[in-house]
């Protein structure tokens, strides 16, 4: 029989993976969703955010045992090959951006909303750069640098509705420092 503390960081694990298929699923259909700017000379479709990226540092942020890096490797690596983006470029790159918030997770623990953002957004305008040049010194085609801001932004925006539903809709808070959670395991 599977204990409470692990059945219940399997759930979490369960609904990360849920939620990444949903996300998935919906940049796949073939619905124009995006709004479109108008500007004189042409209209200019605005991107949405990649919700994934911020749902994955919101949660290694908050409650990094929710996901380990095998698991956002997985989920990443399968969105690279359905996305159709070169494979394993941008897993890796989350990759090491999850890692580096995980390695400093006592340090951002306390932090108030406002600078968690900020580090959440550097950290995306960081492996947003990394993507950009990685792709530019292989040649490959790219969006422009516009769209790719635009979309920075729109993730940027996102993040901190993406914390409040990670909180209050998932229940998935800050982990307190060697503290229990509400099951009696280890935060």
């Amino acid at each position: 029989m599977v204990d409470p503390v692990t059945a219940h960081r399997l759930a979490y694990r369960a609904l990360f993976v849920a939620l990444a298929f949903g996300s998935l699923f919906l940049r796949i259909l073939p619905l124009d969703l995006m709004p479109v700017l108008p500007l004189d000379f042409m209209p200019v479709r605005f991107p949405g955010p990649d919700l994934m990226t911020a749902v994955t540092i919101a949660w290694v942020l908050r409650r990094p045992d929710y996901v380990p890096a095998l698991l956002i490797a997985l989920v990443f690596l399968l969105e690279d090959l359905v996305l159709l983006r070169p494979p394993g470029l941008w897993t890796a790159i989350i990759l090491l951006g999850t890692e580096f918030l995980r390695s400093r997770e006592a340090t951002l623990r306390d932090l108030p909303i406002a600078v968690e953002w900020l580090v959440a957004a550097a950290l995306i305008v960081a492996m947003t750069m990394i993507d950009r040049l990685v792709l530019a010194l292989f040649l490959v085609p790219q969006v422009s640098p516009s769209l790719t801001a635009l979309q920075v932004l729109a993730t940027f925006a996102a993040y901190p509705f993406v914390v409040l539903a990670t909180r209050f809709l998932f229940g998935a808070g800050r982990s307190a420092a060697g503290g229990l959670d509400g099951i009696g395991g280890r935060s």
